[in-house]
């Protein structure tokens, strides 16, 4: 399995966002952010949706960057992790594959915060918390931005106001308003 195919299920069940009133109840409107406007509200958002993380995957790709997510996905599913074997295997599997000087897909980090080896006989869910708080940061300020005014982007954007606004969509929105409104 890749990265890809063992993660994203396992990290991101499916989630939504609803607006609540001061109540904490759903507000009239019932409306909830999805896709791209949740996407574009924030990194972490993005980070939630299966669908968000394969577009912004699609462009790290081509920024020659897609480590840094998917070293992000690691890392998140790491802390997961139960037991003190499975936790070694795994801190020895993401050691390998992204921090090692050796690594197949060697994300860039600050040199004093590379692990020694060594370290991944006695894992701890937070292990990589420094390094997979340092990608984060280069992501939210530096690719998250791009992926905002990228071509992947905008053309999902603008593919799902088209289907917001096809027919069929107008009429199960009206059909809801008057379901909410009887």
């Amino acid at each position: 399995l890749s990265w890809n195919e063992a993660l994203l299920p396992a990290v991101f069940p499916p989630t939504r966002l609803e607006i609540n009133d001061s109540e904490g109840h759903p507000s009239s409107s019932h409306q909830t952010l999805k896709g791209t406007s949740k996407w574009a509200t924030s990194l972490e958002n993005l980070l939630e949706d299966p669908e968000g993380v394969k577009r912004f995957r699609e462009f790290l790709k081509k920024e020659f960057s897609e480590e840094n997510v998917l070293f992000w996905l690691a890392c998140e599913e790491f802390k997961k992790t139960q037991g003190k074997k499975q936790m070694q295997e795994k801190a020895k599997e993401i050691y390998m594959t992204f921090l090692s000087s050796k690594a197949s897909s060697q994300v860039n980090v600050e040199g004093q915060s590379r692990l020694n080896e060594t370290i991944l006989e006695t894992p701890h869910p937070l292990m990589f918390q420094k390094l997979q708080d340092q990608i984060f940061n280069l992501m939210k300020y530096d690719s998250y931005s791009r992926f905002l005014k990228s071509d992947i982007f905008l053309n999902h954007k603008k593919s799902e106001e088209q289907e917001e606004n096809s027919p069929e969509a107008q009429t199960a929105a009206k059909r809801a308003s008057r379901i909410y409104n009887t």
